[in-house]
């Protein structure tokens, strides 16, 4: 399903991309395979925990909220679930970081990924496994009215593509849910460029 946000943006969104079985056997083994840890972030020039534990795997070092993430090999399932995305967004992903939030108190505040390192127009791609969560998506310039705000529930097995002009664009985010008891596991796969590498 093509959700057209306008300004030249758009979400490409497969709420069954994994069948539910597939989908809570992945979520076991990446939680159990991943190196999980919980970072500082800076956040309006302050230094805070991250409000999830992160675990990533990927060829080059990816850089985002004033820390750096060191190459890391993928695991065997995040491996397998790369090239499944890969082919499946026509997209040649290279990292994958992982959110793991814990119950409905962990989130992720609004953010666009628009690091240099991404290129002038990243694609994005978030395979949701466990919980259900609402991910919200607004405009970062302009009039933020009602009918530019999205809001979608991702369930476990779903697959949601950010394209086009929706880093420049829209923030994006996942705000706490207190009705939420169970963990929920995030795939975001990216794109990372080194110098080396072409830019556009």
């Amino acid at each position: 399903m093509r959700i057209d946000l306008g300004r030249d943006a758009w979400l490409d969104f497969t709420p069954a991309f994994i069948e539910p079985a597939e989908a809570d056997r992945l979520f076991a083994r990446v939680r159990a395979e991943a190196t999980w840890e919980q970072r500082e972030i800076v956040l309006f020039g302050k230094r805070i925990l991250q409000p999830r534990l992160i675990a990533w795997g990927g060829t080059v070092a990816y850089r985002y909220s004033g820390q750096t993430l060191e190459p890391r090999e993928l695991t065997e399932t995040l491996g397998a679930l790369l090239e499944r995305v890969n082919a499946c967004a026509g997209v040649t992903f290279n990292h994958v970081l992982a959110n793991r939030y814990r119950d409905g108190q962990d989130s992720m505040g609004m953010h666009a990924d628009d690091e240099p390192e991404l290129g002038p127009a990243p694609v994005v791609a978030t395979l949701s496994l466990g919980a259900t969560r609402r991910f919200l998506v607004v405009p970062r310039r302009g009039s933020d009215t009602p009918d530019r705000r999205h809001s979608l529930d991702l369930p476990g097995g779903s697959l949601l593509i950010m394209s086009g002009a929706c880093q420049a664009q829209f923030r994006h985010g996942l705000p706490r849910d207190a009705a939420v008891q169970t963990e929920r596991i995030s795939l975001t796969f990216r794109t990372v460029y080194t110098d080396s590498l072409p830019r556009g």
